[in-house]
């Protein structure tokens, strides 16, 4: 019997054959289904890097922050040999949790049974154990997983098997290198959930279709539709030039090295599958995305500024509040539009617009095309 997957896993393998200017939508199971979520999980976000936030969150050791990704509790933390650590958030003894929110530490007890760990995740003291044969603190680690550190975002891979991230990005960063983006200083980071699919999130991040509908007063004044410039990709990525309108006051200060071009607009790009950036010349938005469910997405974001500056103002964070704000609205009744029975997938708008939701579907197609085999 054919499954609702098996019709999204086909409808993906045929992207693979589609010209980009016939693209047309994904069915509405590819954001609805929760059986498509849950192999999005295992395929995807289990074998890929997944970015889990900016690597000087955690910028001295025993900084450490805490977060979600695919139902793993993750523990993040910078050891005494400054090297960055995603291990498991998981007691070794009855699985409670180890730590929770952000801060600075030098080891982390499990509030259970105070089970005690140091920044590289070893057993360090377990209350009255020493009674029980052959116990050794030795023996206990919490799991750690592969990490790599790219343009100042960190990344994880869960299964360890990943080949390195950095290479596949080598055609990305010709477009990023002038805007520093790895030498951003990080602001701040919030996480929260918003009820829709999290590719209905990463596709709206990344066209610029929808700025001068959702966003009348916010974006449409800055980068209105009508100046995006799509940017061709490599199956790795995908991004668009959004640039400004020429009334709109520069944004500077600027990176040394930034074009006139390159002052002039934000750098908009997705390293797939789930961190969206906007590289603006004088500060850097970022969502890291992971499905809580097909109807819910947790994410991660935050705003990174030039060294130079006095770090994100408040009038920025204000700015992009409203602009998340007005895209809650719009993608959770997107959400509730996809459950109709009713729907029927359109024509994508032309590559400036709509091109890199396109990419986006032929990078989830190679992970989770009919045409390729799933363990």
């Amino acid at each position: 019997m054919v499954t609702q997957v098996d019709e999204i896993r086909d409808a993906l393998t045929k992207v693979k054959a589609m010209s980009a200017d016939r693209a047309t939508a994904m069915p509405a199971g590819y954001y609805t289904s929760e059986d498509f979520t849950d192999l999005e999980a295992e395929q995807v976000f289990r074998k890929d890097w997944v970015c889990l936030g900016r690597a000087d969150e955690v910028k001295e050791p025993g900084d450490f922050f805490t977060t979600e990704l695919i139902g793993e509790q993750l523990l993040v933390t910078r050891g005494k040999d400054e090297a960055i650590r995603v291990l498991s958030n998981v007691c070794r003894h009855r699985g409670n949790m180890v730590a929770s929110g952000r801060g600075k530490k030098s080891r982390f007890s499990c509030s259970y049974h105070a089970w005690t760990y140091d920044l590289e995740g070893q057993l360090l003291a377990a209350p009255l154990m020493s009674e029980v044969e052959g116990f050794k603190t030795s023996n206990f680690k919490l799991p750690s997983f592969k990490t790599e550190v790219w343009e100042g975002f960190l990344f994880v891979n869960l299964d360890g098997n990943a080949e390195p991230l950095a290479p596949r990005l080598s055609k990305l960063m010709p477009f990023i290198e002038n805007y520093d983006v790895a030498d951003r200083i990080h602001g701040f980071t919030e996480e929260t959930t918003w009820q829709t699919n999290w590719k209905c999130l990463a596709e709206n991040f990344m066209e610029g279709y929808h700025l001068d509908v959702t966003h009348p007063k916010t974006l449409r004044p800055l980068t209105p539709t009508g100046l995006c410039e799509y940017v061709p990709s490599d199956g790795n990525f995908n991004a668009y030039y959004s640039y400004y309108d020429p009334k709109y006051p520069e944004r500077g200060p600027f990176p040394p090295n930034l074009t006139a071009k390159e002052k002039r607009c934000s750098f908009m790009f997705g390293v797939f599958p789930n961190l969206v950036v906007a590289a603006a010349p004088n500060v850097l938005i970022f969502l890291c995305l992971s499905p809580n469910s097909s109807n819910a997405v947790n994410i991660r974001w935050g705003m990174s500024s030039l060294p130079e500056t006095e770090g994100v103002s408040d009038e920025q964070r204000d700015f992009m509040n409203q602009v998340n704000a007005e895209d809650k609205l719009k993608l959770e009744t997107l959400q509730k539009g996809l459950q109709s029975r009713y729907y029927r997938s359109g024509p994508l708008a032309k590559q400036d617009l709509e091109g890199t939701i396109f990419d986006m579907y032929r990078y989830m197609a190679t992970r989770l095309g009919s045409d390729v085999a799933l363990d």
